[in-house]
């Protein structure tokens, strides 16, 4: 795991001032994912998954745009980065291509192949997004009577026509770690994909905050409330005054739902109001499973900048090194949230972007 990263402590008590939103704090882990070379053993994003070495990898046969970024040639920066951080002094290896990633890079750079994508047509490979170990991440709940305590999320690194701006052909996938024994070392990869889909390999510093729900699912009554600047007197001000006339602003930013990568808490909502949310098998109302963010904070969300990383933020709080260690991009800095049914978390998930 990686070094700890520390949420400092909200602005304001908001159940004080609104008693009615405490019973609906839920518990949320800000997954906190910064650049590393996670092993198979480890919780991670973008990282190496434990699969077993007799089991199909996941493919998407849907149809395909052209990818934009050869996926060897990502790996081999990946690399460099990743050994330019492990050796500080500048004393460091230069990896170079593996003879795979040379055969891929010799396919793409044929001009005859370009002439020719009918291979975007052939099923791709999905890429690793997520690993997390319930040891690392207790909140999970995985499905019943099965020994499941490890989650794997995957999913398509190309975008779909017609739609775009949003992984699709998400699987997320339970199992027990200790009955992986043959693991499988060399994953099928995609030749080509669209770079924001890629994270960054990445170790976790997993921690666990308390949530409050995004305004749009509070009732009107209580809306209204939040919205009324006379109800917060001079708390917001003594805060943040350019908080003042717009309170429902800072409870947004400040006091309800968690930027960045989480499992659990509450949705956050504004590319769309909220929708609604029930298992297709059971009828059962989802919750959030994991949601994977395109930035861990913006200029809007720089209280949420955990407490070990205040100093190097303080000078560019939006250095994208910073605030996006993953690199993922999702359409305009937006996150995609996956969603479970608690009755039975077997049961088909489901994903929105937001």
């Amino acid at each position: 795991m990686n070094a700890i990263r520390t949420t400092p402590p909200r602005p304001l008590d908001v159940t004080a001032i609104f008693p009615r939103l405490a019973p609906m704090a839920r518990p949320a882990m800000r997954l906190h994912p910064r650049p590393g070379v996670p092993s198979v053993h480890e919780s991670s994003a973008g990282g190496p998954l434990l699969w077993p070495a007799d089991e199909p990898w996941p493919h998407c046969d849907k149809t395909h745009q052209g990818g934009e970024e050869a996926l060897a040639r990502l790996r081999l920066e990946q690399r460099i980065r990743a050994n330019k951080a492990m050796h500080p002094d500048g004393d460091h290896p230069v990896p170079q291509h593996t003879p795979e990633e040379q055969a891929v890079l010799d396919r793409l750079n044929s001009e005859e192949t370009w002439l020719d994508d009918s291979w975007l047509d052939a099923p791709v490979a999905l890429l690793p997004v997520a690993q997390l170990y319930m040891r690392d991440i207790p909140i999970l709940r995985p499905p019943v009577q099965t020994g499941a305590d490890l989650l794997q999320v995957l999913w398509c690194p190309l975008e779909h026509f017609p739609e775009q701006h949003m992984p699709k052909t998400v699987a997320v996938i339970w199992r027990s770690a200790a009955a992986v024994t043959d693991i499988l070392v060399t994953p099928p990869e995609a030749p080509v994909v669209t770079k924001g889909y890629v994270p960054e390999p990445c170790v976790l510093a997993p921690e666990q905050i308390t949530e409050y729900p995004n305004l749009m699912e509070l009732s009107k009554e209580l809306q209204n409330q939040i919205r009324d600047g006379s109800i917060w007197q001079t708390k917001i001000a003594a805060v943040d005054s350019s908080y003042a006339p717009y309170p429902e602003s800072f409870y947004h930013d400040h006091l309800s739902v968690a930027p960045g990568w989480k499992v659990g808490g509450w949705p956050q909502w504004g590319y769309t109001d909220p929708v609604p949310r029930d298992c297709s098998t059971c009828g059962t109302p989802m919750e959030p499973l994991l949601s994977v963010d395109s930035r861990e904070w913006d200029s809007s969300t720089i209280s949420w900048i955990p407490d070990e990383e205040q100093a190097d933020a303080s000078l560019n709080p939006c250095d994208p090194d910073l605030a996006n260690p993953t690199t993922i991009q999702i359409a305009d800095n937006h996150k995609l949230q996956i969603y479970f049914c608690p009755a039975a978390p077997e049961h088909p998930h489901m994903e929105l972007m937001q």
